[in-house]
């Protein structure tokens, strides 16, 4: 594989990595009083507060440590150097937009096209139904592993 190969697939990884995320970490229930409090600190409140602007990114004194740690945790399996940076340029690239597709999603008005479309989608997720609709700047995962929303059959016009 290339170089270019590795970067696209730290890009493709993000996505997986993404949806994990969000579906078994933020998404977990806890028990005690102290899992249920870090929780919702961590998750919860996005959910209660969905349209707040100050909890949309997550802010850089936990986004770069977290990322110090996924990288050393990516150099158990990558030895060569080259590889790992072009895996881990892909992975964050993938982070960032991701970060900046979730803002989108909560605060633009989107009058067509896909973005309209991962908006309804993560929208859902919200309004309708948590327990469905994991990815937040894309669908597919929740549709490889089902968990996303049921289509709505298409309203049909009467004649009269």
């Amino acid at each position: 594989m290339t170089y270019l190969g590795y970067f696209v697939f730290g890009l493709a990884f993000w996505t997986a990595f993404e949806y994990a995320l969000h579906r078994w970490v933020f998404h977990f229930h806890p028990t005690s009083e102290w899992g249920k409090r870090i929780a919702f600190i961590f998750h919860g409140v996005h959910h209660d507060y969905p349209r707040d602007r100050m909890r949309l990114v997550m802010p850089l004194s936990a986004s770069i440590p977290l990322a110090a740690l996924v990288y050393f945790g990516f150099t158990l399996f990558f030895s060569n150097e080259f590889i790992l940076a072009c895996f881990f340029s892909g992975f964050m690239i993938g982070y960032l937009i991701y970060d900046e597709c979730h803002y989108a999603m909560h605060h633009a008005n989107f009058k067509s096209g896909i973005f309209k479309r991962i908006k309804q989608h993560h929208m859902l997720h919200h309004y309708s139904d948590p327990e469905k609709g994991f990815g937040v700047s894309s669908s597919l995962w929740d549709e490889i592993l089902r968990s996303g929303f049921e289509e709505k059959e298409p309203k049909k016009k009467h004649r009269h």
